[in-house]
């Protein structure tokens, strides 16, 4: 056994969970059994590990308690006593199981079912997948407990009376189901990403996001997309060093000590983007991948790139065209023809965004630079109604206070 620190009891956990509900759903064919399974011996290993230390074969010791607990199950709950093969699969049961290699590619897609709400998809993947309690899940999006367990249990009765299949998709569905496995991803790292610093010290998302790009990446290798979502969360994470003051106040792209930016992670997944787009079939996450690139590259802020950029975001409106792209294509443009042609652009979005705090704090900048500091305090102040991250609300009281 060795001792168990926080971060290593992690990514343990993470590691292996997954793996161990794949060869459970393989052997049991009941996804809710073998989550529930999983579920049991995690809070095993959180309860035990922390004293004990980890043991050498952790994914055999988290078996043994998922398999004991089933076991106790068929022999006792009516409701299993009929399923006699089952009882005898399980006893015969011996680790490592060898699931088929596409295992957790299935558990993947299964979790993040088009028929399960956004919120279940994710709350499923965590705790199926990287193998995190309800607990630990709430606690990271700051809602109530007994919220995840709720959205958890409905998620699983739906995939069992809605009989939603436990496969990978179909050529004809895979590209849509994996622009909604993607999504779940993206959003499970923009939770984790934009959070404070005190926050992201409770549960860092951003690794959980990682390791499943990584894990999703490994499984479907020629699948650019992937690797593009993968290269955009790490060129964001090379920067993580310089994103708050030592006070844990919010530092702006322009403001940071770029000397501090992980120079051989940025270049790790620029080649990451670069492979992907030799596959000649760009999507929206090489494209945000390659705007971060652009930034990541520059030595300066003086130096950034911005034709480049205002480029691979009007690429980026034609393959995915939303209001908040067309903002962000603004703030670009803002360096490439000046900050009325801006704004005159930003002032466009207004009947879209106007609940958007960034895009009153966009409208403040511009302002600002074009000598109105009135209604880019007004603009500040619109922006500080609208968001609820302390981090933003400092930097925007700065602005104010000093408007």
């Amino acid at each position: 056994m060795t001792q168990a620190p926080h971060d290593q009891l992690a990514r343990v956990v993470r590691e292996h969970a997954g793996r161990l509900a794949a060869a459970l759903v393989h052997v049991t064919g009941d996804f809710a059994t073998a989550e529930d399974l999983v579920q049991d011996a995690v809070l095993a290993a959180l309860r035990h590990w922390p004293a004990d230390g980890i043991p050498q074969r952790p994914d055999a010791w988290l078996f043994t308690v998922a398999r004991r607990r089933g076991l106790d199950l068929l022999r006792r709950e009516s409701r299993y006593r009929s399923k006699v093969e089952q009882l005898k699969q399980l006893e015969e049961l011996q680790w490592p199981v060898q699931p088929e290699p596409d295992a957790r590619l299935r558990l993947i897609f299964t979790c993040c079912h088009p028929a399960l709400s956004q919120q279940a998809q994710i709350a499923l993947t965590l705790r199926v997948v990287c193998g995190l309690t309800t607990a630990q899940i709430a606690r990271a999006f700051l809602v109530r407990e007994s919220t995840v367990a709720q959205r958890i249990t409905r998620a699983k009765r739906k995939i069992t009376d809605a009989g939603i299949p436990y496969r990978i998709p179909d050529a004809d569905e895979l590209g849509a189901r994996l622009s909604g496995v993607l999504a779940v991803i993206y959003l499970l790292f923009n939770e984790g990403y934009l959070s404070t610093a005190e926050r992201a010290q409770s549960r860092d998302l951003v690794d959980d996001a990682e390791w499943l790009a990584t894990l999703l990446h490994r499984l479907m290798p020629a699948e650019p997309e992937v690797a593009g979502l993968l290269a955009l969360i790490r060129l964001h994470r090379a920067r993580t060093a310089a994103r708050f003051g030592p006070e844990g106040g919010l530092v702006l792209l322009q403001d940071q000590d770029r000397s501090r930016w992980d120079r051989e992670a940025i270049g790790d997944a620029t080649r990451l983007l670069t492979r992907a787009a030799k596959a000649r079939r760009p999507g929206p996450y090489q494209l945000q991948a390659a705007i971060v690139a652009c930034h990541a590259e520059a030595e300066r802020w003086e130096d950034t790139d911005w034709k480049q950029i205002v480029i691979l975001y009007d690429m980026l409106l034609h393959l995915a065209p939303s209001p908040v792209t067309r903002l962000h294509r603004a703030i670009a443009l803002r360096y490439v023809t000046g900050p009325r042609a801006a704004l005159t652009e930003v002032d466009s979005l207004a009947a879209e965004l106007d609940r958007y705090h960034l895009f009153h704090a966009t409208r403040a900048e511009l302002l600002r630079a074009l000598g109105d500091p009135d209604q880019a305090r007004d603009a500040d102040r619109r922006a500080l109604e609208l968001t609820a991250n302390p981090a933003e609300q400092a930097v925007l009281q700065e602005r104010i206070a000093w408007s």
